[in-house]
């Protein structure tokens, strides 16, 4: 999916790639996990909403707990998969609402992720669950409580050498552990 990223500046003709801001990802929503409101998204309940703003130039919006007037981010990438509605973006520390986010989730404070959408076709089952079947998805908030609680971020180290460093010290830690616990 081309993200529209890229800023070109004719005086020189380079392309510069916006790069902002605390990296997240994570699910928004999974396929066929029941929610707190008994509804169930079926795999391809994306598809068209998100062709459509492909084809229009536009993105799925990243908000603060579903307020319209408190974005903090971009969606650098939101997709299907096999499990669900992946998303991966920016969270822009230039604003004060984009610290105050990034710092939560950095502290461990905030890790939910929740869809704001209309319905375009759904029908019932016979426990009394909304099948979800087509979506027009509008935004993907960060938020303290998801109606999915399996509907989680991660964020993302600053420095892709960090995450490296990171992965090294948990190896580490593992390999001192399985020592520690064979005598």
């Amino acid at each position: 999916m081309e993200t529209g990223l890229e800023h070109k500046f004719a005086r020189f003709g380079e392309t510069l790639e916006v790069q902002d801001g605390a990296v997240i990802e994570g699910y928004a929503s999974l396929f066929g996990s029941v929610d707190q409101g008994g509804d169930v998204v079926r795999k391809g309940a994306y598809t068209q909403s998100l062709a459509a703003l492909s084809r229009e130039g536009r993105r799925v919006k990243m908000l603060w707990q579903h307020d319209p007037a408190q974005p903090i981010g971009v969606w650098d990438e939101v997709r299907e998969d096999a499990q669900g509605l992946w998303v991966k973006g920016r969270i822009l520390e230039t604003t004060q609402t984009g610290r105050e986010t990034a710092a939560l989730i950095k502290a461990g404070a905030i890790d939910g992720l929740s869809i704001g959408y209309r319905t375009v076709k759904a029908a019932k089952n016979d426990k009394g669950q909304r099948l979800l079947t087509e979506l027009e998805l509008w935004e993907v908030s960060l938020v303290t409580f998801p109606m999915l609680p399996s509907a989680r971020v991660a964020a993302k180290a600053d420095n892709p050498a960090d995450d490296a460093a990171l992965r090294e010290v948990a190896a580490a830690f593992r390999d001192a552990r399985l020592k520690l616990a064979r005598g």
